[in-house]
């Protein structure tokens, strides 16, 4: 039997033969990595599946009393599943009544299923909202900073969440493409909620055929896009900001800046003029001045300057360059540039984020045709930003500013996660280590022994996308796929929907969350809104019974392709902006109003707390990257390895240790250590260092703080952003590196 399905990284093919799953390879011509999409069986099939329920040894005998220092060492034992949701639904309970709602935190991450109904992060917070409420995590890892400055700027997020030129539009109209943090073409494999079309290298090719011209301002050679001839500029990470601001005043001094496109679309410009010429600081924003931080000849920048001060040019920014102390200010001075150059809403030309974080961005789609189930209000009303998850379990009571407002960190007694592996995505592991052992109870759903599921008190084993029911897809992809139950559960595993069904029977709050509703028909009923989109917008949108037959429903793309802002700049006054001025603000009174003093209120460098300009003798600068055959750390339970993750080094600086190619090494700093293969070559700038994160965490038992696998998050620091943003700050990380004897390992590596 054949069915078509869909995963983040594609949708696929797959072949079930005598009730098991025998293969799986890219749908149609979608583009797919036919490796990552030929790992499905192995995935299913790992030997890391959790087979049935599970509780820890002491947690078993003494519940709450047993504290937190046993988690991921002592056994795990088996258990039925009536004894597991007994202890879930008691230990839910005890915390709500002793408590109260916000001690217990409801932790998920989106990844964990392109389906729309099985999707965890939903699933979980819709049950403990259901149960009476929970302390909520808010905004993202992967553009979270820029989640909370641009509706500051542009009204709301959706630059980076959902809106971007069409790559048909820059194939078409640009003549110059620069992407600061560049557009490495692994992550254009991957896609939250899937892609049936994966059109990113068709559309770079075309631009390159038409003659548009590439430039990559990154550390690291890889992030340019694959036989694509690309101007390829390395600076120091974490300085973007100061090139885009010295650009900005180039272009101000030249008389290039378009002074009317400022005058009519933004408010401010006036003190963000003054602050490029140094009206108050008296540092000039030079190309000289930039050249000095970003340790970039001058002349290189005059030259990339002259690339873009005339022709159609589009800026772009990867998510990756906000994920950094003061990481709001690379995409405010992104669209401070884009502005003195006037182009933005105009085809091919302006601003976009994430073109090279993700398959989906500037896909040529429309949107809002794949539904998402509906949320409940949470009782608890509480919530901390998702960064900031270590801190408020350590530090109950305790206040941080974020966003012009107080968060107040909730005393957590209880830690309920389904979806996602905070060890993977969290900064500073070895502190999250510490930090997971202080709540009375952990709850986790999960598929594999991830080191959340090692770590926990009650691990109940869910099934993965292959198991169920569901319907899928991206927002940006121009397809909808039915995702048919391939297989039965493996082992005991069940879906996260029936588990939470089951616990809120127990708890007596099931009409609540699952409305009387089963699998079947909450699918029928998303489908029902997708249809009801159609019908307003005059498409014939198939009946469920049809889609779910054809396996597919095609979205009509849009009459035209998209422009980011097209309509405000065509008539700003019919379409403004969400912004206290309705304008693009290139100064904002209301963070002015917050008196931040991390955070200017307008567009400013401001100097990294770890960064190359202030390393000491033998540090590099970390940089941490995705795998290019995994989704974070997914994927990273199907494969057979028999050493740790890999680091890019300069040659230079491998000589000069004494670290050659293939050699096993040891990165460390005041946070902790972990192991790598070195790779040594000249596609990483001297004093950085590349890594990717889809390690699993794993601690040597036989030395403190030495992580064995390769994850480097046991390097980056528990720091965030900036009062404004309080997001992940895990790129600005400086480590030291040296040759690792191989017999001191734990285990053997060959």
């Amino acid at each position: 039997m054949r069915r078509t399905s869909l995963g983040h990284w594609g949708a696929f093919e797959a072949t079930v033969e005598n009730g098991r799953f025998a293969a799986a390879r890219p749908w149609s011509d979608g583009g797919a990595d036919p490796q990552m999409i030929g790992a499905w069986p192995d995935l299913v099939y790992s030997e890391h599946r959790i087979d049935r329920p599970h509780v820890r040894e002491g947690f078993l005998q003494s519940r709450e009393r047993a504290g937190g220092e046993g988690r991921g060492r002592e056994a795990m034992v088996p258990v039925d599943w009536d004894t597991a949701l007994a202890l879930v639904a008691e230990q839910l309970q005890r915390v709500h009544a002793e408590h109260g709602a916000a001690s217990v935190f409801g932790g998920s991450y989106g990844w964990s299923s392109a389906g729309r109904f099985h999707h965890a992060r939903t699933q979980v917070r819709r049950f403990l909202a259901a149960a009476g409420g929970f302390t909520d995590q808010v905004g993202n890892y992967s553009w979270g900073a820029a989640n909370v400055i641009l509706p500051h700027i542009l009204g709301d997020a959706d630059a980076v969440s959902s809106a971007a030129t069409s790559w048909q539009t820059i194939a078409g109209e640009s003549d110059v493409v620069v992407a600061f943090g560049g557009l490495n073409p692994k992550n254009w494999r991957v896609t939250s909620g899937g892609a049936g079309n994966h059109h990113m290298p068709r559309y770079v090719a075309e631009a390159c055929r038409r003659g548009v011209k590439f430039v990559v301002v990154s550390p690291f050679a890889d992030d340019c896009p694959e036989g694509v001839d690309a101007s390829w500029i390395a600076p120091r990470p974490n300085t973007d900001t100061a090139i885009m601001l010295a650009f900005a005043h180039q272009a101000l001094v030249e008389g290039r800046a378009d002074i009317p496109f400022l005058e009519r679309y933004t408010r401010g410009h006036d003190a963000f003029l003054e602050y490029l010429r140094g009206t108050a600081d008296g540092t000039p924003k030079t190309l000289a001045w930039a050249a000095g931080i970003s340790d970039v000849p001058e002349g290189e920048l005059l030259a990339l300057w002259q690339t873009i001060r005339r022709g159609r040019v589009m800026l772009t920014a990867s998510w990756s360059l906000q994920r950094a102390d003061h990481g709001e200010q690379p995409y405010w001075a992104l669209i401070a540039l884009a502005a003195m150059l006037g182009q933005i809403g105009l085809p091919g030309g302006g601003f976009c984020f994430g073109y090279g974080s993700l398959n989906g961005v500037g896909a040529s789609a429309r949107r809002g045709y794949v539904p998402a189930m509906e949320s409940l209000p949470n009782p608890a009303g509480r919530a901390v930003p998702v960064a900031s998850f270590i801190e408020a379990i350590l530090n109950p009571g305790g206040e941080i500013p974020f966003n012009g407002r107080t968060v107040v960190f909730p005393d957590v007694r209880l830690v309920y996660w389904a979806g996602g592996n905070p060890f993977h995505h969290t900064q500073d592991l070895f502190k999250l280590e510490a930090a997971w052992r202080k709540p009375e109870a952990v709850i986790v759903h999960e598929p594999w022994w991830t080191p959340a599921a090692r770590r926990a008190d009650i691990v109940l084993p869910a099934t993965t996308s292959a198991e169920r029911n569901d319907l899928g897809g991206s927002s940006r992809d121009p397809f909808v796929f039915a995702m048919p139950k391939l297989i039965e559960p493996v082992g005991e595993a069940r879906d996260d929907f029936v588990i939470f069904r089951d616990l809120a029977d127990r708890l007596g709050c099931r009409a609540v969350f699952d409305e009387g509703l089963g699998e079947k028909q909450w699918l029928h009923r998303l489908w029902a809104k997708t249809r009801a989109r159609g019908a307003k917008e005059g498409l014939d949108v198939p009946p469920f019974e049809t889609f779910w037959e054809a396996g597919i429903w095609a979205v009509p793309e849009p009459e035209t392709p998209e422009v980011l802002l097209e309509a405000y700049r065509r008539d700003p006054e019919a379409h403004p902006l969400k912004t206290p001025s309705g304008r693009i603000e290139l100064f904002s009174a209301t963070i002015a109003g917050f008196a931040y003093a991390d955070s200017p209120p307008h567009a400013a460098w401001r100097e990294p707390r770890e960064w190359l300009g202030g390393a000491r003798e033998g540090e590099l600068h970390l940089v941490t990257n995705q795998p290019a055959k995994r989704l974070h750390s997914q994927l990273y339970q199907a494969e057979r390895r028999n050493a740790p993750e890999t680091v890019q080094i300069n040659r230079r600086d491998a000589a000069v240790r004494g670290i050659g190619e293939g050699d096993l090494v040891r990165l460390w700093n005041e946070r902790g250590a972990c192991l790598a293969v070195a790779r040594v070559g000249e596609r990483v700038r001297p004093g950085v260092l590349v890594m990717p994160t889809g390690a699993w965490y794993e601690p040597d038992t036989r030395q403190d703080r030495l992580e064995v696998n390769g994850n480097p998050n046991v390097l980056t620091a528990d720091r965030r952003t900036s009062a404004l943003g309080q997001a992940c700050a895990a790129l600005s990380a400086l480590v030291r590196i040296e040759p690792y004897r191989r017999d001191e390992i734990k285990r053997e590596m060959d």
